[in-house]
């Protein structure tokens, strides 16, 4: 497949499918995408690359999770693009294009679960599954307006999921309105009917607002002041380093944790493969590649053993009844093709995996809410819960939102 040559006007699809629900369930009448990661029986995954859907077969079952979904009575009807080896948060593919950014169609839609979010917000579906380890769900979501979940590391089954970065990288959902994002999430997490916790503490991760840009910082504030208004929650301040005990700054839990656990990972899963068939590469990734096949795995143990001290630490401060909340992503989407000089790649990278390396590296729950407009284009506002309170973190974001199910 080329650019221009997408199923749908958008370019959101690989492929269009016409999946029937296997039963009945709490999502009838739902239509789903599927991100191009993840496998749907007798139909290659191409993991973004032409070239890694020639090498393997279709497979012969679905992921887990895809039965899961059709198993709740959700019609699937397509794979998604995804950016190439789904190492990208831009969602701009040399291979199968950039899905349109339907709140800002000049601008970027965010990836690598682009597609998924294109799905979405252009209504093409209803929700779609996608996977996330350093934002790939969380930044489309935020840049398209659209929700976002990003749930605790291995609360789903990633059986059928292409392999990437297994401490870090986990499978969610997008959805244009919350009621399908709960609904499909809790199919997922297989989640029973027992109380949560009430909620009790709203945090604001200071030095996370404080990485956003102006207009984005004042839309956050707004936005607070309006859950404070309709809840009587005062929002709490804390910085990272209180968190995590350390004094060290935010930065620091992707540039000297997440980021080198990241890539001795993709190292061991994508790049062996890369290395023994040296296939046809994307520019943009093989810029991105060229770090990753010159790093010093070695070297980058102790970022390893770090993610996991932050991981300890973190948890402990958000126990249960706690949700702590800033900025899905810094900025509004980037222009289409602006991203073209490592300076531009830099200044749109770093500020924004300095916000989604924290729930990455906690291994929290994490939910874009599409609260907030900056100049015309969408921002999320994200809301996290400590490890494995998914289920607390869907109940406390509809009281601190207002929202109802029916």
């Amino acid at each position: 497949m080329t650019q221009g040559t997408s199923p749908d006007s958008v370019g959101a699809l690989v492929e269009r499918l016409d999946i029937a629900p296997l039963r009945s369930g709490p999502l009838n009448g739902t239509r789903f995408t599927v991100k191009d990661n993840i496998d749907i029986a007798g139909h290659r995954t191409s993991y973004g690359s032409p070239a890694w859907r020639d090498a393997h077969p279709a497979p012969v079952h679905n992921a887990l999770c895809v039965d899961q979904l059709l198993a709740a009575g959700a019609r699937c009807v397509g794979k998604a693009v995804a950016d190439e080896f789904t190492y990208s948060l831009d969602g701009e593919s040399q291979f199968f294009g950039t899905p349109c950014n339907a709140r800002a169609p000049e601008r970027i839609p965010g990836g690598s679960s682009s597609g998924s979010a294109a799905s979405v917000a252009n209504g093409l579906a209803d929700f779609s599954i996608g996977t996330d380890s350093g934002g790939s769900l969380r930044v489309p979501a935020s840049l398209c307006g659209i929700w976002g979940m990003r749930p605790s590391l291995h609360r789903i089954s990633e059986a059928g999921v292409l392999p990437f970065m297994p401490s870090v990288s986990t499978v969610g959902l997008l959805s244009a309105e919350y009621r399908h994002l709960e609904v499909a999430a809790r199919v997922l997490l297989r989640s029973g009917a027992g109380p949560v916790a009430p909620l009790r503490r709203l945090l604001v991760l200071s030095d996370g607002v404080e990485v956003a840009e102006a207009a984005v910082r004042e839309a956050v504030r707004k936005a607070l002041a309006e859950i404070a208004r309709r809840t009587g929650i005062v929002p709490e301040p804390v910085r990272f380093a209180d968190l995590v005990g350390e004094d060290i700054p935010l930065g620091d839990c992707n540039l000297k944790a997440l980021r080198d656990l990241q890539t001795a990972e993709f190292q061991s899963t994508v790049g062996n493969w890369i290395e023994a068939v040296r296939p046809e590469l994307g520019r943009t990734f093989s810029m991105a590649y060229g770090n990753v096949r010159s790093f010093d795995r070695i070297a980058a143990l102790d970022s390893v053993t770090r993610c996991e001290r932050f991981f300890e630490r973190i948890n402990a401060a958000l126990p249960a009844g706690t949700v702590i909340c800033f900025p899905t992503t810094p900025s509004i989407a980037p222009l289409k093709g602006s991203l073209n000089t490592l300076d531009a790649v830099t200044a749109f990278y770093d500020p924004t995996m300095t916000l989604t390396a924290f729930s990455g590296v906690a291994r929290l729950p994490e939910i874009s809410a599409p609260l907030m407009t900056v100049e015309g284009c969408p921002v999320g506002l994200s809301l996290a819960a400590g490890h494995y309170q998914d289920e607390f973190l869907l109940a406390a974001l509809r009281d601190l939102l207002g929202i109802r199910l029916s």
